[in-house]
């Protein structure tokens, strides 16, 4: 079991950028039990007692604002979104130390992910905590990759990733340093139309 106390001091940092082309519609607004996804990962991240929430946006910003409205939670604009992953950790991570100088880390979550629960996190947190691992990720499908936890003395790494990588060449590079934590149906995220009806189909 998992408790707020796991998640104590660590900030969350949403992901939610993309112009999800493949998809054809923005993924960010889908609804998902009658809740746009971006919202439901930002509620998700408040109740495992993750604090700040930082919800990078992008592709049809004032429109995932809008959905966001009247949570606490800071929101934050990559105006190069289209560059890829790494400008949107980077502009994420900025708005986060801003929130909270002496965060202890961060979990990074990517909204597409409709399964991820809030246990989760927390578990997350646990795992690093019991390790003493500086990084924590979610196992799935043969990879480690979001959500995926980061203390802060790994923020220098994420801050230097290029426009078009992600989390997971961090999350790779020393494995050692890594505590793995198991996600069932992670590997459920949604870039093409095909996902979201797969998606729908294992819906819990």
């Amino acid at each position: 079991m998992s408790s707020h106390a796991d998640t104590c001091g660590y900030g969350a940092v949403i992901l939610a950028a993309g112009a999800s082309r493949r998809l054809g519609a923005l993924k960010q607004l889908l609804s998902w039990h009658g809740e746009p996804l971006v919202r439901r990962c930002a509620r998700l991240a408040m109740d495992a007692g993750l604090w700040p929430v930082v919800v990078v946006l992008g592709a049809r910003a004032d429109e995932v604002r809008a959905v966001l409205a009247g949570m606490p939670l800071a929101t934050v604009t990559n105006p190069a979104f289209a560059e890829g992953l790494g400008g949107s950790i980077r502009v994420g991570l900025h708005r986060l130390r801003v929130c909270a100088p002496d965060v202890k880390g961060a979990v990074f979550l990517a909204c597409d992910q409709p399964l991820v629960e809030p246990a989760h996190l927390g578990a997350l947190a646990q795992a690093a905590l019991a390790g003493d691992k500086p990084i924590a990720a979610s196992a799935y499908g043969g990879t480690l990759g979001v959500p995926a936890l980061f203390a802060a003395s790994i923020f220098p790494e994420l801050l230097k990733l290029p426009g078009d990588a992600g989390a997971r060449r961090v999350i790779a590079r020393e494995p050692g340093r890594v505590a793995s934590v198991p996600l069932p149906d992670g590997e459920v995220d949604v870039d093409t139309p095909e996902d979201w009806r797969r998606a729908l189909s294992v819906r819990k």
